[in-house]
């Protein structure tokens, strides 16, 4: 007797057709009733562009809806590339989290979701788990390798990373590798998560998806720089991937590993505080990397937070004030 219940038909679908040749810009459509639209929908902006066989590259920004290389980069490349460009397919969702990025903000206004923790979603849940269901069980399992941008938002800054996790199987984790050397960050990362449950980056490693993801800049804005770098790298990573024609356009990157949870620094205490180096400085295990000024009152001596391993300041905290569990600091050690 089977006891798992029938798992219910997504709400989400496309208005463009996935397997259709050319070029089609669309949504998908999520029926969300709502006081201002009883039988409204959220739209999340999409593109297909197919040409004959071919690997399949899922391209997606705006996970956090406040962190704009990304989204940046895929309008600009839905807006440009030709059917005839292309071998295989390329599907491209430039803010996953729409209701995030329309509010500008890291999770959804509608019901608070954090996409990038909502996975695998679930087709009755929250509007933000019915989106991530509708990735995880049509998106992902179309896609041959997945490029996720990221950046640090209004809360982190980081320096521009590319960036794969360690996994269990090697000829995944090297096919994965090779494609962030091909994006050409000006850093490279073997990346640690303080926290993999629900993640987007998690559900496609797991269906075993050539899976590679981004840290480029955040402070909630995005520069001439790090916009630059988001789409040299997408149109690197389609190269290598052979859905583009041409050669990969190499970037001298210097690689970083991020080896333990002692990479990061937390504040303890909420207050204004002072950062004692910045992005990209060497760092000493024991040294002072910031300073938590209390504010209630004047005359009270500042609580420093130290080091716990020596490398380089990889990211650091963005507003001015912090309160107790907020991320400091990011460092990590260069190979």
């Amino acid at each position: 007797m089977d006891l798992l219940p029938t798992l219910r038909p997504s709400p989400v679908s496309p208005t463009v057709n996935l397997l259709e040749e050319g070029v089609q810009h669309g949504f998908l459509r999520l029926p969300f009733s709502r006081d201002d639209s009883a039988w409204g929908s959220v739209m999340v902006p999409l593109t297909v562009i197919k040409n004959g066989t071919g690997p399949t590259a899922l391209l997606t920004g705006g996970n956090h809806g406040d962190e704009y290389e990304g989204p940046i980069a895929l309008f600009d490349l839905a807006r440009s590339l030709k059917a005839e460009d292309v071998s295989g397919r390329v599907i491209i969702v430039p803010a996953m989290n729409y209701p995030a990025f329309a509010a500008g903000t890291r999770t959804s206004p509608i019901d608070k979701g954090n996409m990038n923790r909502c996975f695998p979603g679930r087709p009755d849940g929250t509007a933000t788990e019915k989106i991530a269901d509708y990735f995880q069980r049509v998106l992902l399992p179309n896609a041959d390798i997945v490029l996720d941008f990221h950046s640090g938002g209004k809360t982190l800054d980081f320096l521009p990373f590319c960036a794969a996790h360690i996994l269990a199987d090697k000829i995944q984790e090297a096919q994965s590798f090779e494609l962030v050397e091909a994006f050409g960050a000006p850093f490279s990362m073997r990346m640690l998560e303080i926290d993999a449950i629900g993640m987007y980056d998690t559900a496609a490693e797991e269906m075993g998806k050539t899976f590679i993801t981004t840290e480029i800049g955040g402070a909630g804005t995005a520069t001439a720089t790090s916009v630059m770098i988001a789409k040299r790298g997408v149109s690197n990573v389609l190269k290598a991937a052979g859905i583009l024609a041409g050669t990969v356009e190499p970037q001298p990157t210097q690689w970083l590993d991020m080896p333990d949870g002692d990479c990061f620094s937390f504040a303890e205490d909420g207050g204004l505080i002072e950062l004692l180096v910045n992005l990209g400085d060497p760092v000493t295990m024991g040294s002072a990397i910031a300073r938590i000024y209390p504010v209630s009152r004047t005359g009270a001596t500042p609580r420093e937070i130290h080091a716990k391993m020596s490398g380089i300041l990889t990211a650091r905290h963005v507003p001015g004030l912090v309160k107790p569990g907020d991320c400091v600091g990011v460092i990590a050690v260069a190979v």
